[in-house]
């Protein structure tokens, strides 16, 4: 039988961060003279309990380590302790949320989502607000980490590519994990003050500024404001877009070695083809809303650029309702859900390294059309690609739009609208946030779906931010065989 105590021991440690982050909207209410922070104190009491439980009672003997089954349930476990205790919160204060919408909205928050079931933030008491910020902070720096330590050790997706032990010891970025670690959460936390300067600097007042800092660089998309950006000036919106930008590129070139003064993101053919997509597609909605909407050139580039970052990214901010801007904008904006950030970000999605890669192999099936026996080698960075990496990317895609399809048509099957139930898959399942339509759009809100299809959402949501393999794993006869 598998030994779990390596599991257990490592969530326990995590669980202390967590009961640690609520103290800090504690004290915010404590100081608004709010009661809420009662809760937030006996939430962290029963959540540091438990974590200091587990830390002590699961503790192996000699030094931790995990194999390789260990290592896919460790991430499965973290995000559902996680969330199941940063709902205490939601569930116990004055909004009074019923246990299925605070495990949504903790489940949202964590995997950097950005799906709402509250409405009248604007008059939420401050320490939700922060709470969801913070649950968006902790979720989007988790994410990174997991993507850099423990994905590329699983093979998943061809992540392999990304791992830290390479053979090329000229291209390692620190030679240990935990430097690795370190400094990939102070060039985090950099950006984030760097973000909340930039926005208090723009107009926003100081809780605002951070956490809307927090929510951006983690690409979690929370606000303090039902009417999310669009309650703000046009300076800020324009800071949200380059925060975005950073939020969705990847973390673990930003604290690679710089040369001449330019990071190596600037080098990256990620990189590349990440502001290409971005460009491109925001160009061709600023064209549209120019030439069809009557909309002037300098308002549309803002809103397209803003909305297209926010979906690419998966952060879910929003300037304005873009589900008004006709089908052809409800078209793009269902495919940009598909597309996601960088790989090493926290931003979902399918991640611009495999769609770099699926570019890459149809093109050499055209020319293996016309040269049957000519040899062609795909090429990352200058590297060639081997066919292992391939294979589990063309295996991730197809797993992905497999898991899509079954989720579409699972909560089509518990009352939700076609529009709805394409858009919310393809959202959660992304960790995008709003999706398409008038119910959960750019305006809309989750709150109205039926409880089976938030308990839906929230799994797929999981899934989606554990690179469905973490997950599916576990569910595989092989797995629990000795």
């Amino acid at each position: 039988m598998m030994d779990i105590r390596p599991v257990l021991f490592v969530n326990g440690f995590l669980l202390l961060v967590l009961a640690a982050a609520m103290g800090f909207p504690a004290v915010v209410d404590l100081r608004a003279d709010d009661g809420d922070w009662k809760v937030f104190a006996v939430s962290a009491m029963a959540t540091g309990f438990v974590a200091l439980a587990l830390v002590f009672g699961a503790r192996p003997k000699g030094r931790p380590s995990l194999t390789p089954r260990q290592a896919f349930m460790l991430p499965v476990i973290a995000w559902l302790l996680t969330a199941t205790f940063a709902a205490l919160p939601f569930a116990f204060s004055t909004l009074r949320l019923s246990p299925t919408d605070a495990l949504f909205e903790a489940m949202s928050g964590l995997t950097t989502t950005g799906a709402t079931v509250i409405i009248g933030l604007d008059k939420a008491p401050k320490g939700i607000l922060l709470w969801r910020a913070l649950l968006n902070w902790l979720g989007g720096e988790g994410i990174i980490i997991m993507a850099v330590v423990i994905l590329p050790l699983l093979r998943i997706g061809g992540m392999q590519v990304f791992r830290m032990e390479s053979s090329d010891k000229t291209d390692k970025i620190k030679p240990r994990i935990t430097q690795v670690a370190t400094a990939i959460t102070l060039i985090y936390a950099a950006f984030t003050a760097l973000t909340a300067v930039a926005f208090w600097a723009a107009g926003m007042g100081r809780f605002d500024a951070v956490c809307h800092a927090m929510a951006a660089v983690s690409t979690g998309g929370f606000s303090t404001s039902d009417a999310n950006l669009a309650h703000w000036n046009t300076a800020v919106q324009w800071v949200a877009i380059f925060a975005m930008l950073v939020g969705g590129s990847s973390f673990t070139l930003w604290i690679g070695p710089w040369k001449n003064w330019r990071p190596k993101v600037l080098d990256d053919a990620q990189t590349h083809w990440y502001l290409m997509f971005l460009g491109a597609f925001a160009g061709v909605l600023a064209l549209w809303q120019w030439a069809v909407n009557d909309m002037s050139p300098g308002v549309a580039l803002r809103h397209a650029a803003f909305s297209v970052t926010s979906v690419v990214t998966t952060t879910g901010f929003v300037s304005t309702n873009y589900s008004a801007w006709g089908g052809f904008a409800h078209v793009v904006f269902f495919v940009l859900l598909f597309i996601g950030g960088c790989t090493g970000s926290p931003a979902g999605g399918v991640k611009i390294f495999r769609w770099e890669l699926l570019f890459a192999m149809a093109g050499i099936h055209l020319k293996r059309l016309l040269h049957p026996h000519g040899i062609f080698v795909i090429h990352y960075n200058q590297r060639p690609i081997g066919q292992a990496v391939l294979d589990s990317v063309l295996g991730f895609v197809v797993m992905y739009f497999f898991t899509f399809a079954a989720f579409a048509l699972a909560l089509t099957m518990v009352g939700v609208d076609l529009v709805t139930a394409l858009s919310g898959s393809a959202s959660a399942l992304g960790n995008v946030g709003p999706g398409v339509g008038s119910t959960i759009g750019p305006m809309g809100s989750y709150r109205g779906l039926p409880e089976a299809a938030k308990w839906i959402l929230s799994f797929e949501m999981m899934l989606g931010r554990l690179e469905l393999f973490t997950v599916a794993v576990l569910f595989s006869r092989s797995y629990w065989r000795e």
